[in-house]
């Protein structure tokens, strides 16, 4: 039997919905490199956005 470019597509994307294994490994990574990510900015941009914070509350306070 032969296949129409629309049924090998939705026959692919059939096999590919249905796979639940998932890519673990690439999840755990993309976890990872986000996770560091956030822990770089909150070292480099930490102090500032706390002094800027600070800032806000004392001209709020201020009123």
């Amino acid at each position: 039997m032969i296949r129409s470019g629309w049924g090998r597509l939705r026959a692919s994307w059939k096999d590919t919905v249905d796979d639940e294994r998932g890519d673990v490994p690439g999840w755990v990574l993309v976890t990872l490199m986000t996770a560091g990510l956030v822990i770089a900015v909150w070292a480099l941009a930490g102090p500032a956005l706390a002094d800027l914070f600070n800032q806000a509350i004392t001209r709020v306070s201020g009123f």
